[in-house]
């Protein structure tokens, strides 16, 4: 039941808010809506309040709002809708005082979609990304007000890696104790992280059990805060917390809760320790010494070669990648309200910065096609976040909306960027482009996004056949 109720929830949300968007907008600009529909497909439910038809159908892969257009066919076609000639007397539902194609009223040219100006359209178009950017930022919000901010409870340095600041750095030692940055007692890691970064350029003092050390920060030739920051981790027991589906720590019988004791017949003493091993040895088969409820235990696993960019000098490489997370160590402390809201800004903005550095990676061949996931691959992850509680299945919803915001703005056709840049070039021509001229664009349009579907559907085949058949 899960695994039909957790995608439907998680689809249905973001597919709902993205179309309300362009709903509320043609109402309030004026154009006609005679239907809105979430899914594709026979109807499972369809009622009829005022001048729209609302409509859940059995696909809910996606939804659409049907608008007055000159271009009727066309546009019923872009937006997932049946071109229909309307209700005739005699018909269920037929209503003598309605508007086409409920009753037999011609709509009236100043409903139509193309009637209004260059600002109205953009506004429609523009509302259901604007919706579904709200929908993150309010879901991001209310988890920080209703479970706090995530605290790392420890101050324990976990690893240095090597950076601008690493010759500054070599006094700290994986397994010191911060306890004063500019000599300010800090009481977690949050608290080392925020005191390095609204530092003042100049120097840093950094504290720990052995002594002080001064790291040059925000000058000519020194590192600049963020790279401070990346340089120090802080401590983390290696004990498996979640696993991603199709990964090869999912493939190679990795558990959470699973303590990694040696990899390679070296010991694992904390996460950095496992992560700079793994990251070092794509595609290399390691041998995992592992402990499971008192029990030893050996398994062997491949990390996935994967495109990464360095946080330090930004280039690209490639690192090996299991596909775990660490187990969750952090507590949780209570954010005021502008806390909460300034926080779930930043999440939002981050969200999407993340999935503009993808689309980015994707055109420059920085990252490949194959990590591209599809409807399969986000049925799983839906119903991974249900199994691992509301918090994650609203994470994923909102995570879920910033794509389809992001990916929504692309300028392929049949995406609302599409609509928008042919809206705004028929604007500068002066004229609209003829029909044959816009039967092109949408099949250049309908072609990019079956592209995208086939590459993501392979993929996300390609890794259920890798699970079944190992």
């Amino acid at each position: 039941m899960l695994a039909v109720l957790a995608p439907v929830i998680v689809f249905g949300i973001v597919i709902f808010i993205h179309e309300l968007g362009h709903f509320v907008a043609a109402k309030l600009t004026g154009v006609y809506a005679p239907r809105f529909s979430i899914g594709f497909g026979p109807a499972l439910f369809r009622h009829r309040h005022g001048e729209t038809e609302y409509v859940l159908a059995m696909l809910p892969l996606g939804g659409y709002v049907r608008m007055a257009s000159r271009h009727d066919a066309e546009t019923a076609f872009m937006e997932g809708g049946e071109e229909t000639d309307g209700l005739k007397p005699g018909d269920k539902g037929f209503d003598p005082e309605a508007m086409m194609p409920f009753g037999p009223k011609a709509v009236p040219e100043h409903r139509w979609f193309e009637s209004k100006s260059l600002a109205a359209r953009l506004f429609i178009m523009i509302a259901g990304v604007t919706m579904n950017v709200l929908l993150a930022f309010v879901v991001f919000t209310a988890l920080n007000l209703h479970y706090g901010e995530p605290v790392i409870a420890t101050r324990v340095v976990g690893a240095v890696r090597a950076g601008p600041a690493s010759s500054s750095l070599s006094q700290i030692q994986p397994g010191d104790t911060i306890v004063a940055v500019n000599g300010v007692v800090v009481r977690n890691w949050n608290d080392i992280l925020e005191r390095i970064s609204t530092a003042p350029a100049g120097t840093v003092a950094i504290r720990t059990q052995r002594g002080e050390i001064g790291i040059p920060v925000g000058t000519p030739g020194a590192p600049t805060a963020p790279q401070l920051i990346a340089t120090l981790d802080f401590y983390t027991p290696p004990v498996i917390g979640e696993l991603l589906p199709d990964s090869p720590a999912d493939r190679g019988g990795l558990r959470g809760g699973d303590s990694i004791v040696t990899i390679g017949g070296t010991a694992v003493h904390s996460w950095s320790d496992l992560q700079r091993t793994v990251s070092a040895s794509p595609g290399a088969p390691l041998p995992f010494e592992i402990r499971r409820a008192g029990t030893r235990l050996t398994l062997r696993l491949t990390p996935v070669a994967t495109p990464e960019k360095d946080p330090l000098t930004g280039v690209s490489r490639s690192v090996g990648k299991i596909g775990a997370t660490p187990a969750d160590y952090t507590s949780r402390e209570p954010l005021s309200l502008v806390a909460g809201v300034t926080g779930g800004a930043r999440q939002t903005v981050r969200a999407a910065t993340q999935i503009v550095g993808v689309v980015r990676g994707l055109i420059t061949r920085e990252v490949s096609v194959r990590q591209l996931g599809g409807p399969i691959a986000i049925t799983r992850a839906s119903v991974s976040a249900a199994k691992s509680g509301l918090e994650s299945l609203f994470v994923l919803i909102a995570l879920l909306s910033v794509n389809v915001a992001v990916l929504n703005l692309l300028p392929i056709p049949i995406l609302d960027g599409g609509q928008i840049l042919i809206n705004v070039a028929e604007a500068v021509k002066g004229t609209p482009f003829t029909a044959r001229t816009k039967d092109y664009i949408l099949r250049v349009g309908l072609a990019a996004i079956l592209m995208i579907f086939a590459m993501s559907t392979f993929n996300d085949l390609k890794g259920l056949v890798g699970r079944l058949f190992g």
